[in-house]
């Protein structure tokens, strides 16, 4: 029988946080979970793809979308269900367990809750914000994991290919009915919020899904995103 879970991640220079992403996935192959590594990269210049490669991923060159790298990634993938992480974000350790006794027992999507590396009170503040956003609102954030089958995901059209937004986007066609907050946190990286602060970060953030939920085209929302 063949492993169930194809892992898709998305990257752009992002030599800094893969290892550590990579690292923690490694359980899953002890686990007999994981069937591939997809890394969907648009352009990185740094040591990206050559870490990648070494890791033993398959690597699909896409267009700077993060969107449009994802759903090309699932595109590429060949497992019953999909897991998609940021190249900066850690599972927590025992992920495995937690996603072979989702697989046997329904058929959701599923997230992990937020956390950051680094573990001051701006990022409690900040973590605990999307931990609540995603619980009331049924809106978990890419950083967050995404565990979905390959049925679900297609049958809603998978991730849109646009520059921002992708993950609100889908979930909100899964809605909460069909989320379901996993065991355990993902470790994510804080360095936009201390390159940016945590509060202008976090401010900013709130700003942009408020302004995508009011109808704002995802293309305006990013272009606003890259000028800050």
């Amino acid at each position: 029988m063949r492993a169930p879970v194809s892992v898709v991640i998305p990257t752009l220079n992002e030599e800094a946080g893969l290892p550590a992403c990579l690292g923690a996935l490694f359980e899953g192959v002890s686990a007999g979970l994981l069937r591939e590594l997809i890394v969907a990269d648009a352009g990185s210049q740094d040591a990206t793809l050559k870490i990648a490669e070494e890791a033993g991923a398959e690597v699909v060159v896409c267009a700077p979308s993060r969107g449009g790298q994802l759903r090309s990634g699932a595109v590429k993938a060949q497992g019953e269900w999909l897991l998609f992480v940021h190249a900066d974000t850690v599972l927590p350790e025992g992920w495995s367990a937690t996603v072979e006794s989702h697989l046997a027992q329904n058929n959701r999507a599923g997230y992990f809750g937020l956390s950051f590396d680094k573990g001051n009170l701006a990022g409690r503040l900040a973590a605990g914000w999307a931990n609540l956003r995603s619980r009331f609102f049924g809106l978990p954030y890419g950083d967050q994991a995404l565990l979905i089958s390959r049925r679900l995901y297609e049958d809603l059209g998978g991730f849109p290919d646009i520059p921002l937004m992708e993950d609100v986007a889908l979930a909100r066609a899964l809605g909460r009915s069909r989320l379901q907050r996993l065991p355990g946190f993902v470790a994510t990286s804080p360095r936009k919020y201390q390159a940016q602060g945590w509060l202008r970060r976090g401010g900013r953030n709130l700003w942009t899904l408020g302004r995508y939920l009011c109808g704002v085209s995802p293309e305006k929302l990013a272009a606003a995103y890259r000028r800050h």
